[in-house]
């Protein structure tokens, strides 16, 4: 009696476990929703939430076709492409408040032989509560259910601040085949300071660059201001939450301008892009700067938004599903609660299009066969598939 006592036990106990895993895989996903979005030239797409998250932050795609998933809070979603979401656990401590909290996420790029993940995400120091962003790379291991291990420290933000925004930490690899293969691109935001971007003792308001392991690059353009300074690729940048390559291996990020005067950048080593000293936005308090055409010594952007569209999230078309767009740029807006797509023209850039359903778009990336995934900003925010209408 004894012994059934417990094999029963056991059975129940084993039934229950099994069903408080489904029972948080059902809390975690939603009804899938389907609506139309026109674009502003009239083009319709096929919209698909296939899952809600609390304040997501960025995705990128497994080889799978799975999805890994951020949400500021301090969580890490593995999600199925039709929506199902598994937690990730292994995470290290996160300094969760203001903009801070989990940032990006990126493959490396031998990731289906070494299983390598780059994470960004702020932590406070142990003593005075100062907060920055690091990047981590851990090991991501799918069985028997979704783990990080091996977690190794590639980058800090230097030096912490007390000021809880601002902190940018968007990643992106150089292309497979070009002069960037293998080099790790962070951006490091100003942290509301304003003139730390133009400072060369302060990696704010940079974009870094570094091998795969966070070593510097002995070719990086400021190896004679500073050893901190040896990381920067460029310096005087406010707010970057978007960074890509495109097709001719160009770098491109954007950046949140002050009252307005959102920029995107072509990133090319060793330029100045002027951040604090010229904007073409004003400051909150309605105080001038002066416009990038002032200065011709700092590099000025290829785009600007006048009122903002805050921008956030950066993807460069190349896939099949909306060949008409190969080679655009697309960004979500935050303020401007819409997805912006801008033509690349060469060098030059300028807004073509916005699609807009009322929700402001934190990321946008491209998924299996060329669709456009997009995640919604704060709690609720959906995980929406786009592809061709009819």
């Amino acid at each position: 009696m004894k012994y059934r006592a417990k094999t029963l036990f056991a059975t129940y106990f084993l039934s229950f476990v099994a069903f408080a895993a489904n029972a948080i895989a059902a809390i975690a996903t939603i009804a899938a929703e389907t609506f139309s979005i026109k674009g502003t030239s009239g083009i319709v797409l096929k919209a698909e939430a296939l899952a809600e998250f609390n304040s997501p932050w960025a995705m990128t795609f497994l080889p799978s076709g799975n999805l890994l998933v951020t949400t500021k809070p301090g969580k890490l979603w593995l999600v199925s492409p039709n929506g199902n979401k598994h937690f990730v656990s292994g995470l290290p401590d996160i300094s969760v408040g203001g903009q801070g909290g989990l940032g990006d996420v990126v493959l490396h790029p031998d990731f289906a032989t070494n299983k390598l993940v780059y994470l960004s995400m702020v932590q406070a120091h142990s003593e005075n509560g100062a907060r920055g962003a690091v990047v981590v790379r851990a090991r991501l291991n799918l069985n028997p259910s979704p783990e990080l291990s091996d977690f190794e420290t590639i980058w800090t933000q230097l030096p912490k601040r007390m000021r809880g925004g601002h902190f940018s930490h968007r990643i992106a690899f150089g292309p497979k085949g070009s002069q960037q293969e293998g080099k790790l691109f962070i951006t490091s935001g100003d942290r509301q300071e304003q003139s730390l971007a133009q400072r060369w003792d302060m990696a704010l308001g940079k974009i870094i660059r570094l091998n795969d392991d966070g070593t510097q690059p002995p070719d990086n353009p400021f190896q004679q201001n500073g050893e901190l300074a040896k990381s920067y690729w460029t310096i005087g940048h406010r707010n970057l939450l978007g960074i890509a390559f495109d097709s001719e291996n160009r770098l491109w990020s954007h950046e949140m301008g002050p009252r307005h005067g959102d920029e995107l950048n072509l990133i090319e080593p060793g330029q100045n892009y002027g951040w604090p000293v010229v904007s073409n936005g004003d400051q909150y308090s309605g105080v001038e700067i002066p416009d990038h055409d002032t200065r011709t010594d700092f590099a000025s952007p290829k785009a600007y938004w006048v009122p903002s569209i805050a921008p956030s999230g950066l993807v460069i078309y190349s896939g099949e599903g909306f060949p008409q767009w190969t080679g655009d740029v697309f960004i979500g807006g935050l303020v401007s609660r819409a997805l912006i797509r801008v033509e690349l023209n060469g060098t030059e850039a300028a807004e073509v299009e916005r699609f807009e359903w009322g929700k402001r778009i934190r990321e946008v990336e491209q998924g299996p066969n060329g669709l456009l995934w997009v995640l919604e900003d704060r709690d609720g925010g959906r995980l929406i598939k786009l592809s061709p209408a009819g």
